[in-house]
């Protein structure tokens, strides 16, 4: 066997055999695999799809995420970063696509996504004259205001799913609760790395409890095969304004969350700052490949936070280690069983090991605050957009007086009110004479990958399968290590209180 060295590792072009690749492959996949696929599940129990159509677009999850990461990692033209991001679909879009889907259908859903994801990527190849405009309060108040429109989404999942004929019945809560223990109590008592795998043991201990309860329709068993081709354009797209207005709004935040993403990742994993290319590209990677994704029924494609806290646990930035797990992900696309399995779970069982999830996407979102720090300009951002945004939203007849176009994509859309919000005010507001407002841009809303799939992301299941690095790894890292400005400005220069997640699992890495 080719000698190895294990600094190899940790360089990024660093020359290491295939079959010492392929270990590090894996535990990515491992720790992004259901994440990946929760999304899906969710917008296709909204939209009504059956399991075939539901496990058609569970293989072209993984076709795209594993797509996406390759590209990240080898650039095509100026699309793709040239770093170890793992992508993967997102949690971000779900509460926006839940609303399209209700109330003007998948169809149109899937054109939104392919203007949007286009609108994203020709603005990331300019991200450079765009980007400083976000700051971290405005990353923070978006990603707060995501994890309170999930809620609901968790808590219908937990009933049985929307439209459900025994919605919230006996037998769906006994499957939530019990799938929702078995993430926590695995989470609790797991060591180190298996953390990643609560959710994948909250799924597998529900699925086997709802077999044996009857809850599980094996139908499309039946006639699976053992191979089969992931399907182009299964729906045919249509473009109604108001689902576009809403969806490219939502890739705005994405974008935002994608600059963190990669400069926590420059940070801590490369140990330098990142760059104008590497910025743009990630960026344009995550909206050319967001319109792919549509173009086989897919959802949105963004990097995954919790894949770069993994990064930061094991200090492995190999691109050829990273790849062979996407190549994984691709073959897993062509083996129709993997997307049975997924797309005869209950309802219930998703909505167990979903729900937590979502609260720590809001948790997250209030360290981010913190981090950003509360300055009085700040608490005005801060209250302003999550009240408007939030409240304003419960009452739909407030938007009543406006255009139609308006009331689509503001008046259910909480996450498209706070994000517009927080931006015009962060506009508008005089600077603070204090140091740390000025140091903002400096740390370019780096905040937004601790927390996007808390999911993202943030989920994507990602606040419990990442655990507290996926969570806090990341940013946590980039301020100990660079010692942000603003964050010395704002009096949080001790960032103790917001790495101790962190600092116990790995105190070396931190």
């Amino acid at each position: 066997m080719k000698t190895f060295k294990q600094e190899e590792l940790f360089k990024l072009d660093g020359d290491i055999p295939l079959l010492r690749a392929v270990p590090y492959g894996v535990q990515h996949i491992l720790a992004m695999f259901v994440a990946n696929l929760a999304p899906i599940l969710i917008i296709a129990g909204v939209a009504g799809l059956g399991d075939a159509q539901t496990g058609a677009l569970v293989q072209s999850a993984m076709l795209i995420a594993g797509i996406g990461t390759l590209i990240q990692l080898f650039p095509l033209w100026r699309v793709g970063s040239g770093l170890p991001i793992v992508m993967g679909i997102s949690f971000t879009f779900v509460t926006v696509l839940t609303g399209v889907v209700a109330t003007y259908g998948y169809n149109a859903a899937i054109g939104a996504i392919i203007v949007g994801g286009i609108f994203e990527g020709v603005l990331g190849l300019f991200a450079k004259y765009w980007r400083r405009i976000i700051s971290p309060i405005v990353a923070a108040v978006v990603v707060t205001s995501i994890g309170f429109s999930l809620l609901s989404v968790g808590a219908t999942s937990f009933g049985g799913g929307s439209g459900a004929a025994d919605f919230g019945s006996p037998q769906n809560l006994v499957l939530g609760c019990v799938s929702l223990a078995a993430c926590l109590v695995f989470q609790v008592l797991a060591k180190g790395k298996t953390k990643q795998l609560s959710v994948l043991f909250g799924l597998i201990v529900g699925y086997v409890l709802a077999v044996f309860m009857g809850k599980v329709d094996f139908s499309g068993f039946a006639n699976v095969g053992l191979f089969a081709l992931p399907q182009p354009m299964p729906f045919t797209p249509e473009f109604n304004l108001g689902a576009i207005v809403s969806v490219a709004l939502i890739f705005l935040v994405s974008a935002t969350e994608t600059i963190g993403d990669t400069t926590a990742l420059t940070m801590v994993g490369l140990n330098r700052e990142v760059r104008e290319r590497e910025l743009s590209g990630s960026i344009a990677c995550d909206g050319f490949v967001s319109s792919l994704s549509a173009c086989f029924g897919c959802l949105p494609i963004t990097s995954f936070s919790q894949n770069i806290g993994l990064v930061v646990m094991t200090k492995v930035v190999n691109r050829k280690a990273i790849a062979t797990g996407a190549v994984i992900m691709i073959l897993a696309a062509f083996l129709p069983v993997i997307s049975v399995v997924f797309s005869s779970l209950p309802e219930a069982v998703l909505g167990g090991c979903t729900i937590m999830m979502f609260g720590n996407i809001i948790v997250s979102g209030f360290q981010m605050i913190a981090r950003a720090g509360f300055s009085q300009r700040n608490i005005i951002i801060a209250a302003l957009s999550l009240a408007v945004g939030i409240g304003f939203t419960q009452v739909g007849d407030l938007f009543a007086i406006f255009p139609e176009l308006v009331q689509s994509v503001f008046a259910q859309n909480c996450v498209a009110v706070v994000f517009l919000v927080a931006i015009v005010a962060n506009l508008v507001l005089p600077k603070d004479a204090r140091a740390g407002e000025g140091a903002d841009a400096a740390a370019d809303g780096v905040d937004a990958a601790a927390t996007r799939a808390s999911a993202a992301d943030g989920a994507g299941a990602e606040a419990l399968s990442a655990g507290a690095a996926a969570e806090a790894g990341p940013a946590a890292a980039f301020e100990t290590g660079a010692t942000s400005d603003a964050a010395r400005a704002n009096g949080l220069s001790d960032t103790a209180g917001l790495t101790g997640e962190f600092d116990e699992e790995q105190p070396a890495k931190a």
